[in-house]
């Protein structure tokens, strides 16, 4: 729900610009403290104000922590565990600022890449053994005249 007040004062918060990026992407209007960033550049923000809570309601699940991805073409495949954990109340603390996080990156694991199927960049196997059944391939004989 998205009162007149409210709009007013995340477009005083955000500026026009990032508040009609939002309303493309997001469909609301929100304003909160830029929590972190990732590898691919995506922003994440937190929002703890208690204005932004409708009266007489409990805090709104899932509202007050959100993304900015970095790419136009998105998808949830772009955001890295750690941070998805995060979003989804799995971890109360961003990977910024939690110690647990930060200590056990284990050193074999490799950057994380987003879900290429679909993409240029798919895994496509190939088959290295020989075929048993050859395909058909008709013989043409020159017509007589």
């Amino acid at each position: 729900m998205v009162s007149l007040a409210r709009t007013i004062r995340n477009i005083r918060r955000v500026g026009l610009r990032e508040w009609w990026k939002q309303m493309q992407y997001i469909g609301d209007a929100k304003s909160g403290r830029l929590v972190g960033a990732d590898q691919f550049g995506n922003r994440y923000f937190e929002n703890l104000n208690p204005e932004e809570e409708i009266p007489g309601m409990t805090r709104r699940t899932g509202r007050h922590r959100w993304m900015d991805f970095s790419q136009h073409s998105f998808n949830a495949t772009q955001v890295p565990p750690e941070w998805h954990s995060w979003l989804q109340h799995i971890r109360k603390d961003p990977p910024t600022e939690d110690k647990v996080v930060q200590m056990l990156t284990p050193s074999w694991k490799g950057p994380w890449v987003e879900n290429l199927t679909g993409t240029r960049g798919a895994y496509k196997p190939y088959n290295t053994a020989v075929p048993k059944i050859k395909a058909w391939e008709p013989k043409v004989a020159p017509r007589g005249s």
